[in-house]
């Protein structure tokens, strides 16, 4: 192979991988509105057993659609926890918390020099040179080297306080266009910048606010005033 024609190669391979990916994310789109729709049935006791495997097979879906970026997974909890009340909240609330985890630990583990390479096959240059300034730093060195190329208004602060800004941004409206919670949870991991334990505490907390309050007010949800 003569050397001009690698780095089209290298290009093809590059786009490749994002079409890949873009199938992903579709795919993962179509196939949660397709589980939403299919939680749509009425609970009778003639199709109880249906529907217990149903719940498991969403319950299975749900953690890992989550996990994909731009996938609206969540919306499978969400549906889950409107049609069967209380009961199934900490069903939902713990696949919430695995999925997010998972998330975190496949960006975690996520080979630098590989999401290097894709940006570079994507002619995504300046991205990449700029991840791979980063490569072999700690979580201290590489908070020390963004705040260096920061602005000085209020990126330094969210960074400073990323465990916060994380914890925000899971529960900020149309987080969506940020990758949604799988999308954070994986860039989360990919900055080597969370310590495990740390991360497992505040996103246990970030996603306590709707579980709960369907705990607590789930039953008489259905009869506020709208």
């Amino acid at each position: 192979m003569t050397r001009s024609a690698m780095p089209v190669r290298r290009h093809m391979a590059g786009l490749l991988k994002l079409a890949i990916l873009i199938t992903l994310i579709v795919a993962g789109n179509l196939l949660t509105q397709g589980i939403i729709d299919g939680l749509d049935m009425g609970i009778r006791p003639s199709n109880e057993p249906m529907l217990h495997k149903l719940i498991m097979t969403s319950m299975a879906a749900y953690i890992l659609l989550m996990a994909i970026p731009f996938v609206p997974g969540v919306e499978i909890g969400l549906a889950l926890m409107m049609i069967l009340g209380p009961k199934i909240v900490p069903l939902v609330y713990g696949c919430t918390l695995i999925s997010l985890c998972l998330a975190f630990l496949i960006g975690r583990l996520l080979p630098e020099k590989s999401i290097t390479r894709f940006l570079r096959e994507v002619h995504l240059v300046r991205a990449a040179t700029f991840l791979e300034s980063f490569h072999g730093l700690d979580s201290g060195q590489r908070l020390t080297r963004l705040l260096e190329k920061s602005p000085r208004r209020w990126v330094p602060w969210l960074l400073r306080h990323r465990y916060l800004t994380l914890m925000l941004a899971i529960n900020l409206p149309g987080n969506m266009v940020l990758g949604g919670g799988g999308g954070l949870a994986l860039m989360a991991g990919m900055s080597r910048m969370f310590a495990i334990h740390r991360y497992v505490l505040v996103v246990a907390v970030a996603i306590s606010p709707i579980p709960l309050i369907l705990m607590i007010f789930g039953d008489s949800i259905a009869t506020w005033p709208i």
